[in-house]
């Protein structure tokens, strides 16, 4: 029998909402398969079986809230099991499920380096596995058809779960290696947890309705508080002359008709923020503690309100990426944000972060940093005012930014170097295309 676990999708998540079911008892279901939405802590996100069989228990019902990851929340049986009907009154003896990472207590005395660790899949009589080796039944008989040890396959299911598919990768490869996924951005020690207080239940006499707080709501309460509460913040604003953005945005948009490319002014902002970054290395950092993570490219986080709640979708190499591809890139995550179809590579990890809320005709405003990044640049709109131009008071348009900086990283002044690269990128707008 295959346990199916709640999946960690997400680095901050520890409990999922099992939202959907897209199988019943009784139904195939093959590796790649849909069979569940879950909601995470960021996003809505489809789940895809790993395993083949027939379902043959849904052990977590629709609609559930707080599953913990590494709960079993269905049990798929095996090709060898499928003929073999599943009694509700007896149901198989399961092992308690993994969490989502596993890791098997040392042993009492370690091993000399030259001693062979007893097989995992059948250990001698009397001995105990330090090492446990999660396959499908399935992907065991493959491996012990064609001699292949499982100790050296790398699973891609669930909690490292090896399938099918990665026995058969590593009977085509003559010395299997296992390769541990590399994140895009330097992701620094996390700190200690902070202990958020809890919010009291709040009795009124005023008419009202309650609704109930996703999970996405949830983390961005906690997430923020903890965020004010231990980050100091650094806010520098200045006021930015958008005339000749918007005249090259123009003439750049007209150039772009025809391959259905349309820029924002937000747009270009994302890469006069990615640009300056690159420009003031010391404004692109991570604080770890008693380290400092010093980036080695500009990856911007662009705040998108979706009907769940704010969520920050990535840029990756904003700084090395054409105006076009940003505004390609955006049009297409944002409308993925909205519609709680991000994936994690699309949202995790980040060097900095953008807030722009010129749409509203928010003048101005101060935005919470996204640790662990280091900063992040509010963006107000554009509006016509007084300003001096070439020694004499005109009128303008002008927008003001302003930057949130945390302090035990990066200094007032080096702040200060990145809003002025930034000004100067935004006034003189053929650096971005440059």
């Amino acid at each position: 029998m295959i346990d199916v676990t709640m999946p960690a999708l997400s680095p901050t998540m520890e409990t999922g909402t099992l939202s959907k079911w897209h199988v019943k008892v009784g139904d195939t279901v093959k590796s790649g398969d849909i069979i569940a939405e879950i909601e995470t802590d960021k996003a809505t996100m489809e789940v895809e079986a790993v395993d083949e069989g027939t379902v043959a228990e849904i052990v977590v019902a629709e609609g559930s809230e707080g599953v913990p990851v590494g709960q079993v929340i269905l049990r798929i049986a095996g090709e060898d099991e499928a003929a073999a009907p599943v009694k509700a009154a007896a149901p198989p003896i399961v092992s308690a499920p993994p969490p989502p990472i596993v890791s098997a207590p040392p042993p009492l005395s370690s091993p000399s380096p030259g001693s062979a660790a007893p097989s995992p899949t059948s250990p001698r009589q009397g001995e105990v596995n330090t090492v446990r080796v999660i396959a499908s039944p399935l992907a065991k008989r493959i491996a012990e058809l064609k001699g292949i040890e499982l100790a050296g396959v790398t699973g891609s299911g669930p909690n490292g779960r090896i399938v099918r598919a990665d026995v058969e990768t590593a009977a085509g490869q003559p010395a299997p290696v296992a390769v541990a996924a590399v994140p895009a951005t330097p992701v620094p020690v996390a700190a200690a947890p902070v202990a958020v207080p809890v919010a009291q239940p709040i009795t009124t006499d005023i008419p009202h309705t309650t609704e109930k707080l996703g999970n996405v709501r949830k983390v961005i309460a906690r997430r923020l508080t903890e965020a004010k509460q231990t980050v100091p913040h650094i806010y520098l604003t200045v006021d930015v002359r958008l005339d000749a953005l918007l005249k090259l945005r123009g003439e750049l948009n007209a150039a772009l008709a025809a391959r259905g490319v349309k820029l924002s002014v937000n747009d270009m902002v994302i890469k006069a923020l990615a640009l300056g970054l690159r420009q003031v290395p010391k404004c692109n950092v991570s604080f770890g503690g008693d380290t400092l993570i010093i980036y080695d490219r500009a990856d911007i986080s662009v705040a998108v309100a979706a009907p769940s709640g704010l969520i920050t979708p990535i840029i990756a190499g904003a700084d090395t990426k054409s105006l076009s591809q940003i505004a390609s890139e955006m049009k297409a995550l944002a409308d993925k944000a909205r519609a709680g179809k991000l994936q994690p590579h699309e949202y995790q990890g980040g060097t900095a972060s953008l807030s722009n809320l010129g749409m509203f005709g928010i003048k101005q405003f101060d935005a919470v940093i996204n640790p662990p990044q280091g900063m992040i640049l509010a963006v107000g709109a554009g509006e016509l005012r007084p300003y001096v131009l070439d020694g004499a008071l005109g009128l303008a348009t002008v927008m003001s930014i302003t930057g949130s900086f945390d302090h035990r990283a990066i200094d007032g002044a080096d702040g200060a170097e990145l809003m002025q690269a930034i000004k100067a990128l935004i006034e003189n707008p053929l650096g971005l295309v440059a």
